[in-house]
């Protein structure tokens, strides 16, 4: 069966919602920026993707928003969004036991923080009795199906910065075995607080040292130093083409493809030769039924590592060929979403088959030598493919590849006109 992506719901540094996110990435309007004051991890963060405040109040009611972590209010926000853009509501337009929701991400691990040292400061009372339901991995999921009245399959994907498009993985393949006519899955992080800014920092893993901040996200560049830690919630509906037919939906993408390997190799490091992302990519070569020489664009990981970069371009040299295939990363702008990069990458991939333009890897300026390809480059390219790879890759050697495939014309989502520079 086969799954298409009927709606999408956006919430990045770079923007909210689908247009003024990819306008921001075609035009070069970066969402990163020094942590304001006041901001838990101001004094852990030199350059963030930080997203506006939010009220817990607007977005769920009861005593427990006291403790709701940001990762619940992100989905919950993601996922309305989404769903009102696929034109779907639950029980009107899909039947609630063939509609499932799989969110991935850390989980509130910003919450637990907080009880923490509120139980360490006041003792046993000060912890909440709604603790749980505000940190726990399967929460994003578990609200976001109380608040729409889904009652499919349910799951939470902990596979680090793979866990959202591993999300989309396992929603294509749910409904490829008949068990959903629709699928919410993605993911949604809110890593920006102290203890976990500081693992990333004391690992020096984080872009440091710019003078600007809008440039310390720099893919491929010979002087990036690491990665920018950011928050956001990504959420696309997948949906059974059949069913987007039968009510007259049309779609961004249809998700042709996936691979879902591991490395076998190191808790953190990537294989320095690549072979378990090439493994990962040639398995959604196969799973769409085409080859190396159909793909017209790849949207890297491309964090700004050393190590990180080097590998997956490695692993694309080794199934592409060196230059072959047109390759960015978006990170420049939108930094390291963790979790939920890969579902943010896997919505900007759709969007760049359907519009005909691919996204540039801004601030990649000296290219390294060691990270060889046909870099898309400072301008949007224009582009007639069908056919579009986007890699996400995780700690404990977790890849996923998801290959997307351009709809044609009357089952394709007219697109609205963005700025391409």
């Amino acid at each position: 069966m086969t799954a298409l992506v009927t709606g999408m719901g956006l919430f990045t540094p770079a923007g909210r919602g689908v247009e003024e996110t990819f306008d921001a990435l075609l035009s070069g309007r970066s969402g990163l920026r020094r942590p304001p004051e006041g901001h838990p991890a101001r004094d852990s963060l030199e350059v963030a993707g930080v997203l506006p405040e939010i009220d817990p109040r607007t977005v769920a009611s009861g005593p427990e928003t006291r403790v709701l972590d940001r990762i619940v209010l992100l989905a919950l926000l993601t996922a309305a969004e989404a769903l009102a853009d696929a034109g779907i509501e639950v029980g009107r337009d899909v039947d609630p036991d063939r509609i499932g929701v799989i969110i991935g991400g850390v989980g509130g691990m910003s919450t637990l923080e907080s009880q923490v040292l509120a139980r360490a400061a006041r003792g046993r009372a000060a912890v909440s009795p709604y603790l749980l339901t505000g940190i726990l991995p399967n929460m994003p999921s578990a609200r976001v199906a109380i608040a729409h009245g889904i009652r499919g399959y349910s799951s939470a994907v902990g596979t680090a910065c793979a866990s959202g498009a591993q999300a989309v993985a396992d929603g294509v393949r749910l409904i490829r075995a008949g068990e959903a006519d629709v699928v919410v899955c993605g993911a949604s992080e809110a890593p920006l607080f102290g203890t976990f800014a500081d693992t990333f920092g004391n690992a020096r893993a984080l872009a440091r040292g710019w003078d600007d901040p809008t440039e310390a996200s720099r893919p491929f560049d010979k002087r990036r130093n690491g990665f920018v830690l950011a928050e956001g919630a990504a959420l696309l509906v997948l949906e059974r083409a059949g069913h987007a037919a039968a009510r007259g939906a049309t779609g961004y993408a249809e998700v042709a493809g996936y691979g879902v390997n591991t490395d076998a190799y190191h808790p953190t490091a990537p294989r320095p030769d690549g072979a378990g992302a090439a493994a990962c990519m040639r398995r959604a070569l196969a799973g769409a039924g085409v080859g190396p020489d159909d793909i017209g664009y790849v949207n890297a990981h491309g964090t700004g590592t050393k190590r990180g970069d080097v590998a997956e371009t490695t692993a694309l040299a080794e199934v592409f060929g060196v230059g072959a295939v047109p390759v960015s990363s978006t990170k420049a702008l939108t930094g390291h979403l963790l979790g939920a990069s890969g579902v943010l990458e896997a919505a900007v991939t759709a969007l760049a088959l359907g519009r005909g333009l691919l996204p540039p890897t801004y601030h990649l300026d000296d290219p390294d030598p060691e990270c060889e390809a046909d870099h898309v480059r400072a301008a949007p390219r224009p582009t007639r493919t069908d056919h579009a790879l986007t890699n996400s890759f995780g700690f404990g050697g977790q890849n996923v590849s998801l290959l997307l495939r351009r709809l044609p014309e009357p089952a394709r989502r007219a697109a609205t006109p963005v700025a391409a520079g």
